[in-house]
């Protein structure tokens, strides 16, 4: 395989030695990609011990590391398994090829006249008394990858395609992994201030305040930067009471109360572009149209983002639950004025974060104070008031979707307009360093401008806008909003949560015009086979009826996408009773993930994506008060309770197909829009707006 034909992630770090070594009887593996709790290493660990032909215990897996294994960029976009997987199956396999050379060289054989098992050498069934560590080194592991060594068909699979045990999951019953758990003999706690409004200036703040909590307790000012340090997490709760009761704040960009609504969004300004597939075309009826919405979101970390630093002899060394450790590297080092090669960044598990929460500001929040304590770790974790409050929040978005039919009663033209924000401003992404601490800083560094995600990484405002079926042509017109107020950046799936319950949810409408059956209309506009059978699936095992009564209070409603219209298939089925609210009572759902690594792991995620995805549909939303973030409490900002968790089930498809497709952000969208279609149907009339609150469940009541 030539070296522009090698997988991205194996092209942009061909050195084999970035991948992988042998130590004692271990392989180590390393991967930039980290666990975010979607199972990602125990898929990794089972694509490497498949192709080197060892036991699974012996994998020593390194992640997210800067100093120690290769640079993948973020773990995001359900590209895990198929990119970092992709990668550390063909250097295994190039691993156990130069391996078996060696062996055979060294027996006067063949290497066709080999076999190994759990990496010992035997020939015609009789031990050689090599194995892979044994002949390690005498392999040059500083060479580039080539991708030519051949891989197993997957008919000789053992461990692919199986259940195994979660590898992270022991140290999360029995020990204490996370990174909050970090802790050390004279360690500093410190916290960061952050400034009411996104660009407000510090006008004064007496360090003499502070003075009563004794010399233990340390104020640091840069510019508009304010913190504070302190030998134990009791007197730093004292001194951040104190910081926040007396320090004095002006100008800002004050956020209006209405932000994020479909007419604030449409209302700002924007850079316009149009992409067009086939001709869109006149229908024989007059356009239907409809606008749908979601709001701003949070993360909504349990877990509270944390950081710890330490710089010592000249180096700066960075524990963090971060998504791309190079990225933030990369970004500290900027924001500091070092040199990356003199800033270490290493992956601690944390909370799942899915997409750009606070874990980033708060290790670089680590690291500024650690920077004014040479020799001593600095631990920075978040409030709960920090964590909702000034974390990036998931942009909000409108989409409205135009179409006419023909004389069949099927879509001859299809206009999508979206309005949204950029999904794309974590640390280090596309020139900017997006940290809250070096915002504040007396010379900042310089921002470029907005910019979403580009279209070949999925796109961000326009993910899952194209439509997966049949019509003559599609217009799709993006408005990206290039300044607005709010902290927006990634969160999980991007535009492809709003895109899909918009668009699903529009084709319910376009059946009942036609007076089809949803499901049945969606089988006949969906010519891809794989479409056609993840739909057909979860209609069967939900036992889908077509004629369903309208304004009943209790109804079944479907969605579906391929998430990134090129990764994993996915159709949901949800089944609600509406009273003053929504109450889930069962979902079903089908999924083609391709070529399944780890089946328990993929029912894993999409389990979690339709829970995560029915939150939001129903219940959750950022709001805005007094120019700033109001949604700062759980009160605030409420998400699905496990009382109101139904019964979830999940049926794979096509588990041994050619390669896998990504999974991690598959279900939320569809959950959606099935939620909403079964509410609709429910109600007798249509909530566009997320969430389906119980205020809006009223509206729809009384309007009746």
């Amino acid at each position: 395989m030539a070296p522009d034909k090698l997988p991205p992630a194996l092209a942009d770090n061909p050195r084999l030695d970035r991948w992988i070594r042998f130590a004692e009887r271990d392989v180590i593996i390393a991967t930039g990609k980290v666990e975010l709790g979607q199972g990602v290493l125990t898929a990794l660990v089972q694509i490497a011990a498949e192709e080197l032909d060892v036991a699974p215990a012996r994998i020593a897996m390194v992640s997210g590391d800067t100093d120690q294994g290769p640079n993948e960029g973020y773990t995001a976009g359900s590209q895990s398994v198929e990119a970092s997987g992709g990668a550390i199956r063909l250097v295994a396999a190039e691993a156990r090829a130069w391996l078996t050379r060696v062996a055979a060289d060294r027996l006067g054989v063949a290497p066709a006249d080999l076999m190994v098992e759990d990496g010992i050498f035997s020939r015609a069934g009789r031990p050689t008394n090599l194995d892979y560590w044994s002949l390690a080194g005498e392999v040059d592991w500083t060479r580039g990858a080539s991708g030519v060594a051949a891989v197993k068909p997957a008919r000789d699979y053992r461990l692919v395609g199986q259940s195994l045990p979660r590898v992270d999951l022991a140290a999360k019953v029995l020990g204490a992994p996370f990174i909050q758990d970090i802790a050390e003999p004279g360690m500093l706690f410190g916290w960061v201030m952050r400034p009411p409004r996104r660009g407000a200036r510090l006008v004064s703040f007496d360090p003499a305040k502070l003075g009563r909590l004794g010399d233990g307790v340390v104020c640091h000012r840069d510019g508009d930067v304010l913190a504070v340090t302190a030998g134990d997490a009791r007197h730093l709760g004292l001194a951040r009471d104190i910081l926040r009761a007396h320090a004095v704040w002006t100008d800002g960009v004050a956020v209006p109360d209405n932000a994020g609504s479909p007419d604030w969004l449409m209302a700002q300004a924007v850079q316009d572009r149009v992409i067009e597939t086939g001709t869109v075309q006149e229908g024989v009826g007059a356009p239907i149209s409809a606008t749908f919405s979601r709001p701003f979101l949070a993360h909504g970390s349990i877990g509270l983002s944390c950081g710890l630093a330490r710089f010592e002899h000249g180096r700066l060394t960075v524990l963090s639950h971060s998504q791309g450790v190079f990225p933030l590297r990369g970004a500290i080092a900027r924001a500091f004025g070092l040199a990356p090669a003199d800033v270490s960044v290493i992956h601690r598990q944390g909370a799942g974060c899915y997409g750009h929460n606070g874990a980033d500001d708060a290790a670089a929040d680590a690291a500024f104070l650690a920077l004014r304590h040479p020799g001593r770790l600095v631990r920075v974790e978040w409030t709960r008031d920090d964590e909702l409050g000034f974390s990036p929040v998931g942009a909000a978005m409108a989409v409205r979707l135009e179409a006419s039919l023909d004389a069949a009663g099927r879509p001859a033209a299809w206009i999508t307009e979206i309005w949204s924000p950029p999904h794309a401003a974590r640390p280090g992404g596309y020139g900017n360093v997006n940290l809250q601490v070096a915002e504040a800083l007396p010379d900042p560094p310089a921002a470029g401008p907005a910019a979403d995600v580009p279209d070949a990484a999925g796109g961000g405002g326009i993910r899952n806008a194209a439509i997966p079926y049949g019509v003559p042509g599609q217009r799709i017109i993006h408005h990206l909003i290039t300044a607005q107020p709010v902290r927006a950046s990634s969160l999980r799936t991007l535009g492809a949560f709003a895109n899909v319950f918009a668009i699903e949810g529009f084709l319910d409408e376009l059946a009942e015009a036609a007076g089809r059956d949803p499901v049945a209309y969606r089988l006949e506009l969906l010519a891809d086979p794989r479409a056609r059978a993840v739909v057909e699936a979860a209609a069967t095992a939900s036992g889908w009826q077509e004629k369903a009564e309208a304004g009943t209070g209790r109804a079944k409603g479907i969605g579906f996408s391929r998430y990134k219209n090129r990764a994993a298939y996915c159709a949901v089925v949800a089944e609600v009773e509406v009273g003053e609210a929504v109450r889930l009572t069962g979902i079903w759902s089908a999924v083609d993930a391709g070529l399944v690594i780890n089946p328990d792991g993929v029912r894993n995620q999409i389990e979690g994506g339709i829970l995560q995805g029915a939150s939001w549909t129903l219940k959750e939303q950022v709001r805005f008060a007094e120019g700033a973030n109001a949604s700062r409490t759980w009160d605030d900002y409420p998400i699905l309770r496990f009382s109101e968790v139904p019964p979830v089930a999940i049926e794979l498809l096509n588990v041994t197909a050619d390669r896998p497709l990504g999974v991690g952000e598959a279900s939320q969208g569809p959950v959606a829009a099935a939620i909403g279609n079964a509410v609709a149907r429910a109600l007798g009339s249509r909530i566009r707006h997320l969430p389906l609150s119980r205020e809006r469940i009223m509206a729809s009541l009384l309007a009746d």
